[in-house]
């Protein structure tokens, strides 16, 4: 078995973003999104950046006590991960650890514009695919994308998707 970042596999992420697809996308639900992180850092006092965004425009963004002005360099860097692929950040980086791949040689992709690095989460809608991203910089690769799964998957709950 090959050990990959955080214990996850491609698989699971993939049946894991499946259940976290939206229904809908609208600018409101996107910034409830940033608001439900915000909540969360703030409640736990995560020093992070949170981003969210349509496809490549930016409506949200909080940075929290803590973050650091290079969390908006990560975030822009992982948002181009999500944009080229339609994955999350953290699934790109399980599937090139499995399949034993440079992930940045394969796809072409320099690492100085683009980060494997957990907290980049795509917002996908049911039969339609990428609509958007969550973005959360500021913890450890791992953490960053489980919060973000934790603020999808709060969202869903909310709106009484969540199965």
């Amino acid at each position: 078995m090959i050990e990959t970042t955080g214990g996850f596999t491609s698989a699971g992420l993939e049946l894991e973003a499946q259940a976290l697809t939206l229904p809908s996308l609208t600018i409101t639900e996107a910034v409830e999104l940033g608001e439900i992180a915000g909540q969360l850092g703030r409640d736990r006092a995560h020093p992070i950046a949170v981003e969210v965004r349509l496809l490549d425009w930016t409506v949200f963004h909080l940075s929290l006590p803590g973050s650091e002005p290079n969390n908006d360099s990560w975030m822009n860097r992982k948002a181009r991960v999500v944009l080229a692929t339609g994955h999350s950040t953290m699934y790109e980086r399980v599937l090139a650890e499995e399949q034993g791949i440079d992930w940045y040689a394969t796809k072409g992709l320099p690492e100085e514009t683009h980060a494997i690095h957990g907290g980049g989460l795509a917002l996908n809608l049911k039969g339609v695919g990428l609509a958007g991203i969550l973005l959360i910089s500021g913890l450890p690769q791992v953490q960053d994308h489980l919060l973000g799964v934790e603020v999808i998957a709060e969202f869903l709950a909310r709106k009484g998707e969540l199965a």
